[in-house]
């Protein structure tokens, strides 16, 4: 079976939360997506580099997400989103490919 490629997963998922949380209305809809992706990427981070690290990425992502909000009011939601999950798929892609 293929290795999905956390960095993109978690990446992905603080984008799309907030993109399905803005178009469709609904911040719990977001919600949802940014936990399902937060899920997948936790499984993979626990896969390639261990629970230590899958714990620390996990809330690496959670505080992305809860920092993207004051930052967004210094540079704007999008600019935010996309910084934070720059962020994070640059901290993903270096503990994984540290443990590979």
């Amino acid at each position: 079976m293929a290795k999905v490629p956390a960095a993109a997963v978690a990446a992905s998922g603080l984008v799309g939360g907030y993109a399905v949380a803005r178009w469709t209305k609904k911040r719990p809809l977001g919600g949802v997506a940014l936990a399902a992706a937060g899920t997948v990427a936790a499984y993979e981070w626990n896969r390639q580099a261990g629970p230590r690290a899958a714990v620390g990425l996990t809330t690496a992502y959670v505080a992305a997400f809860a920092g993207s909000h004051p930052l967004a009011k210094k540079v704007g939601a999008w600019p935010a989103v996309f910084a934070v999950a720059g962020s994070m798929a640059a901290a993903s892609w270096a503990v994984t490919r540290r443990a590979a």
